[in-house]
């Protein structure tokens, strides 16, 4: 009976789409799927874990392709063909390691700064022979240049650690240009089906796990500073982002956590760099969620400067509006008007209709093995109050939908969006569950892509700011690390739309280490790429050198004339 209801329901829900759409004109979001050439769907182990997609441009032709993790199934590299298609080559990429593993989420950053994408893939187990928990290694591929990566998991240090990690994400804690890692590790010990977990089974004390924060050492290896840097805490962990939301210009952490409400809530931790040390604020600052936290989207939502956070959950997302300096995130999802029922994943924010502000979507899936059907959101941005369009512009996607990510694939400037889905566990789910590429056919204003070359920052700016002054707006974004969008990572050219504004005034790049960077008077309606100047050695350096030598010499100078006296 409750197959035939949810059957009934999605044939109601398309005849209405239908319908809308013809009241309102052109749809404003074009499934692409099988004309682009994806064909990829995520199969869980026993149930309700992963996968995530990663936006990288692989072999640097300037088209970014895209990476799927597959969970039972094979993982996917799609090369994008220039030309609207896609064509996997994963065989041939190197990367069929993970065939031997239970895939969940995948990020990308440049570890050896060689100018090179690498890969970070999460696992929970082999797909061979069942576990106990901790059950295996993430994995690590070095990008070759030639088109194919190869394993190096060994050769940073990362075969001896045991988990069961859900996200990865890249960030530059300590500011010296070399990517590091934080993994969310989301049980230490679970002997039961993962079909099964509730409220009941997540009372154990020794369930919990702590995360992995990975400090990159020069490009050669990675090491497990989790402790060093004062983090002791554990959680049900669904990965965190690296995001500095007090402007202060280093990377602090937001760290999302599955179960909030009985073991432990979301986290805020502030970094303290210079020093080794990352001090947990969540509770001062009322962003110790205690909700099933899914996914973090990262957004200035209304140009005021300051990153805003909206969080994904089984319930009511929460939608954390920055304040600034000494005050406490407030929850504003009900006044904004995105306060909707829902188990949501994944979350972007991204000008979709390029009219100067950010708008929102929210990729929503039901457990597995339940799988009642249940639609997404978008919410469109106008003037700071956000309106659900889901139906009416093509994006009321019916499948079990977990990680999503941002990038204009056909190169027209707007931005698509590509969408994980999840084969259902049982029979009889009512239309097809698959991942989905749509194509963005709303954009009106015009736009500006910038790419980041970093010097002395992470070779793409990951953790970089870049603000863009265009028609009286000031608009922030920054460049995503990945695990952003539950188990996934969005482009890391940023997007903005402009609106009328066919010139930007001035665009700033705040680069992770520092450096400040100002370009004036860009044309609009056009992709840039800004490579960083370095800074200059500082003064003090040389200070110290020539207050060094004068001591020396005096010292010197003193031995000598003792040496000639009777």
């Amino acid at each position: 009976m409750k197959r035939i209801s949810a059957k009934i329901f999605i044939t109601a829900a398309v005849v209405f789409q239908l319908t809308t759409i013809a009241s309102f004109g052109q749809q404003r979001f074009k499934d692409v799927t099988k004309e682009a050439g994806i064909n990829h769907v995520f199969k869980v182990y026993e149930g309700m874990f992963g996968g995530g997609a990663c936006v990288i441009d692989y072999n640097n032709d300037g088209w970014e392709d895209v990476y799927i993790t597959g969970g039972m199934n094979d993982d996917q590299l799609y090369k994008n063909n220039g030309n609207g298609t896609f064509t996997n080559v994963f065989e041939q990429s190197g990367l069929t390691v993970t065939k031997g593993y239970v895939t969940q989420g995948v990020s990308g950053a440049d570890v050896n700064r060689d100018g090179l994408v690498d890969l970070f893939v999460t696992t929970i187990t082999t797909r061979t022979k069942k576990q106990p928990i901790p059950r295996e290694i993430n994995l690590l591929f070095l990008n070759n240049g030639n088109g194919t990566f190869r394993d190096a998991t060994k050769e940073y240090g990362l075969d001896q650690m045991y988990s069961f990690s859900t996200g990865g994400s890249f960030g530059d804690i300590n500011a010296d240009g070399w990517p590091d890692i934080y993994v969310g590790n989301y049980f230490n010990q679970y002997e039961g089906k993962l079909s099964v977990i509730n409220d009941a089974t997540v009372v154990g004390a020794n369930q919990i796990a702590e995360g992995y924060l990975l400090l990159n050492e020069g490009g050669r290896k990675f090491k497990n500073v989790y402790e060093d840097y004062g983090l002791n805490y554990k959680g049900f962990g669904f990965g965190g982002i690296f995001t500095d939301f007090d402007n202060d210009g280093d990377q602090d952490l937001v760290v999302n956590h599955d179960f909030g409400y009985k073991r432990t809530p979301d986290m805020l931790l502030e970094n303290k760099y210079p020093k080794e040390k990352f001090e947990d604020v969540a509770k001062d600052k009322k962003m110790d969620l205690r909700i099933n936290s899914m996914g973090t989207a990262v957004g200035d939502y209304n140009n005021d400067g300051l990153m805003d956070y909206y969080f994904t959950n089984i319930r009511a997302n929460c939608f954390m509006v920055n304040q600034g300096a000494g005050k406490p995130f407030i929850n504003r999802a009900k006044e904004l008007g995105t306060e909707f029922m829902a188990i949501s994943w994944g979350a972007n924010f991204a000008d979709f209709d390029q009219d100067g502000d950010v708008d929102l979507f929210a990729a929503n899936g039901d457990l597995n093995p339940n799988c009642n059907p249940m639609a997404s959101f978008y919410f469109e941005n106008n003037n700071g109050k956000f309106t659900e369009h889901a139906l009416s512009y093509g994006l009321a996607n019916y499948s079990i939908c977990r990680g999503s990510v941002t990038f204009d694939y056909d190169h027209d400037g707007d931005l698509d969006l590509l969408v994980v889905a999840e084969e259902p566990v049982l029979p009889g789910y009512p239309m097809p569950s698959l991942t989905r590429l749509y194509r963005n056919d709303s954009a009106k204003g015009n736009w500006i892509k910038i790419a980041l070359k970093g010097v002395q920052a992470e070779t793409h700016g990951i953790g970089s700011k870049i603000e863009v002054e265009a028609g009286g707006k000031k608009m922030i974004r920054e460049i995503d690390g990945g695990s952003s969008s539950h188990l996934s990572q969005n482009s890391v050219i940023a997007h903005f739309g402009l609106g009328n504004a066919s010139t930007i005034d001035k665009i700033t790049v705040y680069w992770t280490g520092g450096n400040k960077q100002t370009i004036t008077n860009v044309k609009a309606n056009q992709q840039i790429t800004i490579t960083e100047i370095p800074a200059p050695k500082s003064s003090s350096s040389l200070w110290y050198f020539i207050a060094g030598f004068t001591v020396v010499s005096a010292l010197i100078f003193v031995y000598a004339r003792k040496r000639k006296k009777p």
